[in-house]
């Protein structure tokens, strides 16, 4: 991944110490998660970091694996009181498939971080039973100001920010469809216009083909 293992580790402790920024919008996101989910589902989330939105999440589904890369952001995530029915496991985003089919796969704040995306989202697709659910929330760091921008530079050369992939809404949509979705949900919770919430739906394999042979 573009951001290394190696960086969320060191800064685990205070990752997981920082309070949310929007108390409204991440509650108002899980709450739209929430009502898409059904009690038979199996889910898994990749780069669920510290855990917390697996741990709210979990009892809206039957079973729930949330996966990391980062040994340090697992161990808190497992040193905190959870449903019976979810899982941590040690994974990166490009391995963390074992255990599917799943019925829906949350990508919160991750695919602004992978090196590559549209391998990641073909990943997703081909683990997902027909019609499932994609859930992602993503950083479109490329519309953001170039104030914020120059300082998330200066950040990442003092290590203290990781290297993300400066993606535009447009750039998102389009990786998503091209991996065989269709975006059924577009939504923004809070103030901030640069980090959507997609809700994408696995197509049918026959619309998949149709759409092939239209190009």
């Amino acid at each position: 991944m573009a951001s290394s293992a190696r960086f969320w580790d060191r800064i685990a402790e205070r990752y997981a110490a920082r309070p949310i920024k929007d108390v409204a919008a991440y509650d108002a996101m899980l709450a739209d998660a929430a009502a898409r989910l059904k009690p038979s589902d199996h889910v898994l989330e990749i780069g669920c970091g510290t855990g917390s939105t697996a741990i709210r999440l979990a009892p809206y589904a039957d079973s729930w694996i949330a996966t990391d890369f980062s040994p340090e952001m697992l161990r808190i995530a497992r040193a905190k009181p959870a449903p019976d029915n979810l899982r941590f496991v040690l994974a990166d985003a490009q391995n963390a498939f074992d255990g599917g089919p799943f019925d829906a796969i949350c990508a919160f704040q991750l695919l602004h971080l992978v090196d590559d995306i549209s391998g990641l989202l073909a990943g997703i697709h081909a683990n997902l039973k027909p019609g499932g659910l994609l859930l992602s929330k993503t950083w479109c760091f490329a519309e953001m100001s170039l104030s914020l921008r120059a300082l998330f530079r200066v950040l990442r050369l003092l290590k203290m920010f990781p290297n993300a992939r400066a993606l535009t809404r447009t750039e998102l949509r389009q990786a998503i469809c091209a991996a065989g979705f269709e975006i059924t949900e577009e939504l923004v919770f809070g103030r901030n216009p640069h980090g959507p919430y997609i809700v994408a739906r696995k197509r049918p394999l026959e619309k998949v083909l149709a759409a092939r042979q239209l190009r």
